[in-house]
């Protein structure tokens, strides 16, 4: 039967379906009493009406509660499994989670039926590959026998790879490629199937079995030699200016060392310009390996340098763009040691008459080491009367220094020495009354006070080699910045 009255349909009178009986009871109810609260907030509204008909509903319900309860006297039964013993017990246990916390398996272990049929041997896979890390060149047999390869295979590989480089040339931390095949017995060591290695940054090399020897491939690599140029603005920090445009640490800190022996760095204005070029490797497979310092440059300010390194007397040195190269000064102390005696007339302490004191007395002791106090060549070496022992240089430009009571000379007549090489040892021969450097300085064949000389040199190229040096140098001034130029150099 079909009702007219819309509000006991869900929905409306639209929907066409009827309502149940209660839900239609609460929508009337909450339309008519829509300001009624069921069950108020007692926390709020405390002694009005609301508030007690609130508190008379919550005890009534606590009431309600109490007539349904069993009663504390009456126990509520439930059923409690017995416990498990025996094969019940032991399966269950086995799939349980406290066993895993204790190392154990879980699921049941079926004995083998008449179905499986037992291995006679272990299988193995029939290759291995291995990466093995080389700690150095020289190791290389060995490291090849702790991963598997036999001592007859290791020697072979050894002797192929020595055709191609030096074992003690392989850089540590080489990376090798190992493939292992299948062996006859377990009894034996896997036979080496390859062997992959980068020798060196310009060549691969590859050991391969073919039929049964072993071969070697040699895989060059193309390298493209070109210098990097990195420029930039100095600003507030050389050092962190230069790294931040991309240069390396080592390369900056040379850099820097560099431009000290000209300019002081300190002095270099924030609006100057670095100019660096240096040594750079890159492979085709994508490696990149950065050299030594090849230029050092500052522009943009007063104090403009170039600075470019080159090869004279067997000796490399840093040069200016007009050749010029390192200034080198006399050494102040030719051995360690105080002043005993000073230059000029003196009441000499043996023959005790007063005399000229032609140099200078260090004290030392015996046997400490002298050193060269210039470059130069040895004209005498040996025993000079009173003297004693003696050594000396001609440093050029009418310059010569003395060395006298020597206890051992390590230098001989005609050689060139180099300022600060150990040239002999302090003694006592000669006239002498205890062990001590004489030390003298000549000026055109004038002995003077070595105390007083003020001595330096400045290499300066000149002729071909001038020539050279500035070709070089016009080579690296047309290097683009980011980019090189092809040469040998690292």
């Amino acid at each position: 039967m079909r009702s007219d009255d819309s509000s006991g349909m869900i929905g409306g009178a639209g929907a066409g379906v009827l309502a149940p009986a209660p839900q239609v009871f609460t929508a009337k109810f909450r339309r008519r009493f829509s300001d009624f609260d069921v069950m108020p907030d007692l926390g709020s509204r405390i002694g009005t009406l609301t508030w007690y008909r609130g508190a008379a509903t919550c005890i009534g319900l606590c009431a309600l509660t109490l007539l349904l309860a069993p009663g504390f006297e009456n126990p509520i039964y439930g059923t409690v499994p017995p416990k498990m013993t025996g094969a019940e017990f032991d399966a269950t246990r086995a799939q349980s989670i406290l066993p895993l916390g204790q190392g154990a398996t879980t699921g049941y272990r079926v004995a083998a039926s008449k179905l499986v049929a037992p291995l006679t041997d272990t299988p193995e896979r029939p290759m291995i590959n291995l990466d093995v890390k080389l700690a150095s060149g020289d190791a290389l047999l060995g490291a090849l026998q702790r991963s598997g390869v036999g001592k007859g295979d290791a020697s072979a590989i050894g002797a192929l790879i020595t055709k191609a480089v030096a074992l003690g040339d392989i850089q540590p931390g080489t990376m090798l490629d190992l493939t292992l095949g299948r062996r006859v017995d377990k009894s034996q060591p896997r036979p080496l199937e390859k062997l992959a290695l980068r020798a060196r940054f310009d060549l691969k090399l590859e050991v391969a079995r073919n039929g049964g020897g072993l071969s070697l491939k040699e895989i060059p690599i193309a390298i493209d030699r070109t210098p990097l140029r990195i420029q930039g603005t100095i600003g507030s920090s050389l050092y962190r200016s230069a790294r931040a445009a991309g240069a390396p640490a080592k390369a900056v800190e040379a850099y820097i060392k560099t431009l000290a022996s000209r300019v002081p760095v300190s002095r270099l204005g924030s609006g100057c310009k670095f100019d660096i070029i240096i040594g750079q490797a890159r492979a085709e497979t994508g490696e990149v390996q950065l050299g030594n310092l090849m230029y050092a440059g500052v522009s943009g300010c007063a104090n403009n340098v170039q600075m470019l390194p080159w090869e004279a007397d067997g000796k490399t040195s840093w040069y200016d763009g007009a050749g010029k190269g390192e200034t080198t000064g006399m050494m102040g102390m030719p051995a360690n040691g105080r002043f005993s005696s000073g230059f000029g007339m003196r009441r000499h302490p043996i023959l005790g008459y007063t005399r000229m004191h032609k140099g200078i007395d260090i004290a030392a002791a015996y046997g400490s080491p002298v050193y060269a106090a210039a470059d130069g060549t040895v004209q005498i070496a040996g025993r000079s009367s009173g003297y004693g022992n003696l050594i000396k240089i001609s440093h050029g430009g009418g310059n010569g220094s003395g060395y006298g009571h020597l206890s051992r000379i390590y230098v001989r007549p005609g050689q060139i020495v180099r300022k600060g090489q150990q040239i002999g040892a302090v003694g006592n021969t000669g006239l002498s009354t205890g062990p001590h450097l004489h030390y003298e300085w000549y000026r055109n064949g004038v002995a003077i006070n070595p105390r007083s000389v003020s001595f330096s040199s400045t290499k300066q190229l000149t002729g071909g080699d001038l020539g050279q040096f500035r070709a070089k140098l016009g080579a690296m001034l047309a290097v683009p910045v980011g980019h090189g130029l092809e040469t040998d150099d690292d």
